[in-house]
C-alpha cells in the first residue's frame, strides 16, 4: 500500500511556513503537523533532561489548537522566549530522535501537511513535495512583530530581528539536521507575496506533481 501523501514545507523562523501549511492541508483536506510546536513544547516543559521530557509529551492537535496535558497552550509556546529555547533544544540528538518517530506517526489518510525545519531532509524524505519557504530578515520580522502586537505581546522590531538572524545562524550550522533546502525542493521567496498567492502555488505544485489530485 502506497504511504499517504506529505507536503513537507520547511524554512526559518517566522517564514510563514506554519500560516502556509496550515491553510494548504485545510484546502486539500490533509491533517497538518506543526513540527516545530513539539521543539517548543519541549523547551515549554521544561526540566533538567529535554530527551526524557520529549518522550513524555502529552500533546494533542486539535481544532487549531495545541493541547499540552489537555490545556491549550498555543499563545504561550509561541513567545520569543520559548523559540529560542527550542532552538537550542533542536541542537540535541536525542530530542531529535525521540520526536521523528512521533512526527512520522501523524502520516495518515487522506494525507498531511508539515512544516518544520528537516521535514524534507529528515523526516520525510520521500514527500510527494517539498517547498523551502523563506523570505527576507527585515519582512520576516516586520510579520513576527505585527503577531505579536496583535496578541497583545510588547515587541521590538530591532530585536526581533537581531533574534531571527542568531536563530537562523544556530539552525544552519547545528550538527544535527541543519537549516537547508531538502533535496528536490521547490525553492519560494514569499518576502513579495501574500499569503494566499504562496498556497495557490503550493497546491499548484502538488496538483502538478500528483496529476491533479486531490
Amino acid at each position: 500500500m502506497n504511504p499517504a501523501p506529505v507536503i513537507a514545507i520547511d524554512g526559518p523562523s517566522a517564514s510563514g511556513k506554519g500560516s502556509i501549511a496550515g491553510l494548504v492541508a485545510t484546502a486539500l483536506g490533509f491533517h497538518y503537523l506543526e513540527s516545530g510546536a513539539l521543539y517548543r513544547l519541549v523547551a515549554y516543559a521544561g526540566g533538567t533532561d529535554p530527551a526524557q521530557a520529549a518522550a513524555d509529551l502529552d500533546v494533542a492537535f486539535r481544532d487549531g489548537a495545541i493541547l499540552f496535558m489537555g490545556q491549550d497552550v498555543s499563545g504561550p509556546i509561541h513567545t520569543e522566549a520559548v523559540g529560542n529555547r527550542a532552538s537550542e533544544v533542536a541542537k540535541i540528538p536525542a530530542v531529535r530522535s525521540v520526536l521523528l518517530e512521533r512526527q512520522r506517526a501523524f502520516r495518515r489518510p487522506p494525507g498531511l501537511v508539515a512544516d518544520g525545519r528537516d521535514m524534507g531532509t529528515v523526516v520525510f524524505p520521500d514527500a510527494s513535495l517539498k517547498v523551502f519557504l523563506t523570505a527576507s530578515v527585515a519582512v520576516r520580522a516586520q510579520r513576527r512583530h505585527k503577531q505579536l502586537i496583535d496578541k497583545g505581546i510588547h515587541a521590538n522590531l530591532v530585536a526581533l530581528s537581531r533574534d531571527l538572524e542568531e536563530r537562523d545562524a544556530r539552525d544552519a550550522t547545528r550538527a544535527v539536521a541543519p537549516l537547508r533546502p531538502a533535496e528536490g525542493a521547490v525553492v519560494l521567496d514569499s518576502t513579495a507575496l501574500s499569503i494566499d498567492e504562496v498556497v495557490d502555488k503550493v497546491l499548484t505544485l502538488f496538483r502538478k506533481r500528483t496529476g491533479g489530485a486531490p
